[in-house]
């Protein structure tokens, strides 16, 4: 096709369907082709999230797969990448252009075109098409499954890190409401950038609960009491980041948060009710969103994951083949895991 570059690809491929209520069949589908400014990559892995549970149970209209890596095959016009560059798509496609991303803040486009794997066809596939602006080139010694890593694991959690220095630079002492996928990449992240700190992990799964203490945390676990209880006779903590998007997580947390300290929500779902007085104005505390991660964050990142892969690696418990993706799902929402990945 005029315009663009590509290498030797078959014109159809197998792809998930997922049709609700925990199934998802398989179909041949055509290889899209990408246009300008766009990339084609044949996926190498792909990680699971929780946000993707309501695909899961109820069906989506896309392929889902947000945290993909995936080498590119074909390329549109006006594109520089080269065939054969394996890199990991950001999952936000945006603009460049507006406010937001002339500031840096990329996961605040107001313009942005898409979200891979929500409302355009994700990893789960066996090609993907990603704009280029979104495609973050690896080099060849990380492997498509740490590469992974460098998404929701560590660049939503490490931002997370970031949006509560803007209010508690010495982030001393940590608590990290849920221990799942994001949760422990925030406990990764701040024990690799925050040295010193003490991070605590709240979680009811007994597989989670160890996994927190095999990467440096303070396992809490919340089936022997409450977060009261955690802390009684303890500091309090200074950062409160919350995974879970429950109301009651985040109202416990507030009873247990420091002076001057900050939670940080990262987790969607529930709300939370403040008064503003006693919560906000007399203990000098913030409460603050974070969502995803800029895509400048994805270079610093990456040497902090080739510097620390052993450590990281521990996060990723089990590795599935993508034709066992429905297997996967089931594994990662049954809870005794920690990141899945699956890959081709």
């Amino acid at each position: 096709m005029r315009g663009m570059t590509t290498a030797r690809i078959a014109a159809s491929a197998i792809a998930p369907r997922f049709v609700g209520g925990g199934r998802i069949d398989f179909a041949e589908r055509a290889v899209p082709t990408p246009g300008p400014g766009e990339l084609l990559v044949r996926v190498r892995a792909n990680a699971l999230c929780g946000s993707e549970r309501h695909q899961w149970q109820h069906g989506a209209e896309v392929v889902p797969g947000h945290e993909l890596v995936g080498e590119v095959v074909a390329r549109g016009a006006g594109t520089t990448c080269a065939i054969g560059t394996t890199g990991a798509a950001y999952l936000m496609e945006f603009c460049g252009d507006c406010r937001s991303c002339r500031r840096g803040l990329t996961n605040q486009c107001r313009a942005k075109t898409a979200d891979i794997g929500f409302t355009r066809d994700g990893g789960y596939g066996a090609f993907a098409v990603v704009a280029e602006r979104a495609f973050f080139a690896l080099p060849a010694d990380v492997d498509a499954v740490s590469a992974t890593m460098l998404l929701d694991v560590m660049g939503t959690g490490g931002h997370a890190i970031a949006r509560a220095g803007l209010v508690q630079p010495e982030r001393r002492s940590l608590l990290v409401l849920g221990g799942g996928p994001i949760g422990l990449g925030v406990l990764a992240m701040a024990r690799l950038l925050l040295p010193g700190a003490r991070v605590r992990v709240a979680e009811v799964n007994r597989y989670r609960l160890g996994l927190i203490e095999r990467l440096g945390g303070i396992a809490l676990d919340r089936g022997r009491g409450s977060l009261a209880d955690a802390f009684a006779g303890a500091d309090a903590p200074d950062v409160v980041v919350d995974t879970t998007g429950k109301a009651s997580a985040r109202h416990e947390a507030m009873a247990v948060l420091d002076r001057c300290g900050v939670l940080v929500c990262v987790g969607h779902g529930e709300d939370l009710r403040l008064e503003v007085s006693r919560d906000l104005i007399s203990s000098e505390r913030a409460v603050l969103g974070s969502e995803y991660f800029p895509f400048a964050d994805l270079a610093p990142n990456l040497a902090l994951l080739r510097d620390n892969r052993a450590y990281l690696a521990q996060i990723v418990t089990h590795r599935m083949p993508a034709a066992e993706l429905a297997a996967a799902f089931t594994t990662f929402f049954a809870g005794d895991c920690g990141k899945v990945v699956v890959e081709r």
